[in-house]
This record gives structure tokens, C-alpha cells and sequence, in this order.
């Protein structure tokens, strides 16, 4: 059985870690499984927003500890798998929505956290957990918790590897919303459908800007955000957006991105 399984929904991905009897750990062949429904959704045009959730009671409980062998060389298993799955889901155009149905420990924190919008479940925890068995944040979490939480507050998860609720997470920065159990799927595909309908062009260049705000200086984010009008004024879905408005009614924007 894959460790990954996708469902279309309309115009949204599913893709759902599928390891439960492991807590949907992380072993190469599941990260290559993901790597690939990950790609293949981000380039399919009818696609317009992909959701992450896990099977069964985890979201996904980090690598997995009785795959030992695939951390003896752990700077190559890092760089060459774990690092693609967080540019991917950081960098592709399209918005991606992580449903923490569970437990997001280690690198699973990591892949909720790179997401565009994370919502939790009110039974999910958030665990930093590297340090716990000697070894440090990876999967963007170094990044994710440094520049929402500031040093201090980061450095302090990472070393006791404290768990947050979902609440926790939540009044911290760190995710959108917390559901009951029983709501997650439905506030998931609301949200992504809701995305889905917006203006792919436009919601693509404001991924790339604020990917680009969290690191580089403002003038280097002005010239992007100028250059990133330019593309969005010129798109279809600039003039659908403006033709809606005179009309008062509301936009069909319904091209794929073309950033």
C-alpha cells in the first residue's frame, strides 16, 4: 500500500499521508511518493488548490525512527528529500492548505507549517521534537518558528521539545484555525474551494512576494510587489475582477494561473 494517497475534489487535491498503523511516518518511500502527488498537482491546470491532510489519528509523526538507516547519512537525506518537499509546497503557485487532523510532530510540523493556511483539529499538537532524540529542526521548521515566534520562544520549543495544542499554536501565530474533529474535512474543502474560485494569477504572485517579504529588505520587496501589479493588472482576472464590479455581480475567475 502507498504511504500517500490522493482524492480530487472538484477543483481541489486531497493528498493524504496514508501510513496510520505508523502514525503516517515519514520513510523515503513515502517522501517520494509525496514529492510526486505534490508535483503532479502542482501542474495540473485543473487544479487550483491542494489540501494535506493524514489517515487516521496523526497528521504525520516525522520520520520514521525504524527507518535508522536513512539517518546515517542525515545531511543527504535532509538536502535530497526532505528539503524538496518544503520548497515545493513553498514555492508552487498554487495555495496549499494544511488539515492537522492529529499529531504534527518533527518534520510533520515542518509540512503543516510551510502550508499556506493551516487548520487543526482541537486534538492536535504540535511537537518540536528533534532535539529529544539529539538532533536538530529541519523540514523549514528552524525558519517557520524563528521568524513567527522571534528567538527566544523558538529556541525554547526546539530544546525541551514542548508540545502546543492547537489552541496554543493558534494564539501563537503559528496556524489559522482550530475546528472540532468532526468539522476539519468540511472547513478544509470550504476554504479550498473558496481559494480555488479567487484569481489564480493573483493569489500565485502573492504567494511569490511574501515567500520573498520574509527574508529580503523592503526595497527588494517593493520592486516585487510593483513588478507583481503589473503582471496581475494585465492578467484576465484583473479585467473580470473590474467588469464584475461595474456589473455588481460577482467574478468568475476561472483561468489558471499565468504568473
Amino acid at each position: 500500500m502507498s504511504g500517500v494517497r490522493t482524492n480530487r475534489r472538484g477543483a481541489i487535491e486531497w493528498i493524504t499521508l496514508n501510513r496510520p498503523e505508523r502514525l503516517n511516518a515519514l520513510d523515503e518511500p513515502t517522501r517520494t511518493d509525496l514529492l510526486a502527488a505534490l508535483r503532479r498537482a502542482a501542474k495540473d491546470p485543473a487544479v487550483r488548490c491542494i489540501v494535506l491532510t493524514g489517515a487516521g489519528r496523526s497528521f504525520c509523526a516525522g520520520q520514521d525512527i525504524f527507518a535508522r538507516h536513512e539517518l546515517i547519512g542525515a545531511a543527504a537525506t535532509v538536502r535530497d528529500t526532505y528539503n524538496p518537499l518544503v520548497l515545493e509546497i513553498s514555492t508552487m503557485d498554487k495555495p496549499v492548505i494544511a488539515a492537522v487532523n492529529g499529531l504534527a510532530v518533527g518534520a510533520g510540523m515542518g509540512l503543516a507549517l510551510v502550508c499556506d493556511v493551516v487548520l487543526a483539529a482541537e486534538s492536535a499538537t504540535f511537537t518540536c521534537s528533534f532535539g529529544k532524540v539529539g538532533l536538530v529542526p529541519d523540514t523549514g521548521v528552524s525558519t517557520v518558528l524563528v521568524r513567527r515566534l522571534g528567538h527566544p520562544l523558538a529556541y525554547e520549543l526546539a530544546t525541551t521539545g514542548r508540545s502546543l495544542s492547537a489552541e496554543e499554536a493558534r494564539q501563537l501565530g503559528l496556524i489559522n484555525a482550530v475546528t472540532t474533529a468532526s468539522d476539519l474535512e468540511a472547513e478544509a474543502q470550504s476554504r479550498a474551494e473558496a481559494l480555488a474560485a479567487g484569481p489564480a494569477t493573483a493569489l500565485a504572485l502573492t504567494k511569490r512576494v511574501f515567500q520573498l517579504a520574509g527574508y529580503a529588505g523592503l526595497p527588494t520587496v517593493l520592486a516585487a510587489e510593483a513588478d507583481a501589479q503589473g503582471r496581475a493588472g494585465a492578467s484576465p482576472d484583473h479585467a473580470e475582477g473590474i467588469a464584475a464590479f461595474t456589473e455588481k455581480r460577482a467574478p468568475n475567475f476561472t483561468r489558471a494561473a499565468d504568473a
